[in-house]
């Protein structure tokens, strides 16, 4: 497996300081990655209202890439295929296809949209609603992988937010799609936002997995933190609620949190899974500390597991 970094780590670095891509691409090759991934927060590769793409931007990060031998390994962004207007709906593909021509145009092989909005209150997460609009996430998710495959892109879906998540509802995502350039990128932390054991999903999903991302969370009955957190806040060390809202949540560097890392990893390994694995994190401790120092677990516990 090839341990690298999402730039999602250094999102306070990037959005509140105005590090830029190519700088944050420059740390993660001095402590150990072996690639990076792109999270288009605080950098723009494809403006969505003019429609223009940052060729300079690409250009530049395609050159450090190669300069300091850090391969680009995916390309991640945010996405609603669930629209109810079916206009919006068709707008939102053609938008999605557009990032797919800059993953193409930054050379990459698998690009990550999501399906439903984050921001989906919690009430509209039920099965009920997934029978009702699984139709809508086949179709759409079959015309953006089907567009991808001119590139030789795959596409994935991540177990992200409270809708699409889950091992179930994943994977049967996945087998209706029913495309060779369709799969999962593998969360290893996120079940626990719809309150499923990560272990257990972990062992189901490793079969699908075609890029990992390796998390950690603290885990806090909600009743203990009277007036903490909310829903939509799951970055910059906040606590947001789990679906079921018996639970709060907290971002933390990885292996120091309340998830059973050492299991999970040792899973993916034993699965036989051997490709790129982004450390993602999103605690409350410096950018640069949480992202050298789940590398730095990582790696040992991949070793050692």
């Amino acid at each position: 497996m090839k341990i690298g970094l999402t730039s999602y780590s250094m999102n306070n670095y990037i959005c509140d300081m105005g590090m830029p891509v190519t700088e944050v691409m420059k740390f993660a090759k001095e402590k150990g990655a072996e690639h990076i991934e792109l999270v288009p927060f605080g950098f723009t590769l494809h403006d969505d209202l003019t429609g223009e793409f940052n060729e300079d931007l690409i250009a530049e990060i395609k050159a450090v890439s190669a300069a300091i031998d850090l391969p680009l390994s995916n390309y991640a962004v945010l996405g609603d295929l669930l629209k109810v207007d079916p206009i919006a709906r068709a707008a939102e593909v053609e938008r999605l296809k557009r990032h797919i021509d800059v993953a193409a145009k930054l050379g990459l092989k698998t690009m990550r949209h999501d399906i439903s909005s984050f921001r989906r209150p919690l009430e509209s997460n039920t099965p009920i609603a997934f029978e009702r609009e699984f139709p809508m996430a086949v179709e759409t998710c079959r015309e953006l992988a089907d567009y991808a495959a001119q590139y030789g892109i795959t596409t994935l879906v991540e177990n992200h937010g409270f809708f699409v998540n889950g091992s179930d509802r994943v994977i049967r995502l996945i087998e209706a799609v029913d495309r060779d350039n369709f799969g999962l990128l593998l969360d290893t932390g996120n079940f626990i936002c719809v309150d499923e054991d990560t272990v257990v999903a972990v062992k189901k999903c490793a079969p699908y997995a075609k890029m990992v991302h390796l998390k950690d969370f603290y885990i806090r009955r909600a009743d203990r933190l009277t007036g903490n957190g909310g829903l939509f806040r799951c970055d910059s060390g906040c606590w947001f609620s789990s679906n079921s809202g018996e639970y709060m949540l907290r971002g933390s560097i990885l292996a120091q949190g309340d998830l059973d890392v050492w299991s999970t990893l040792r899973i993916i390994r034993d699965s036989g899974y051997d490709g790129y694995v982004s450390v993602e994190f999103e605690g409350m401790e410096d950018g640069k500390i949480g992202s050298e120092s789940g590398m730095q677990a990582a790696r040992y516990i991949i070793e050692h597991a």
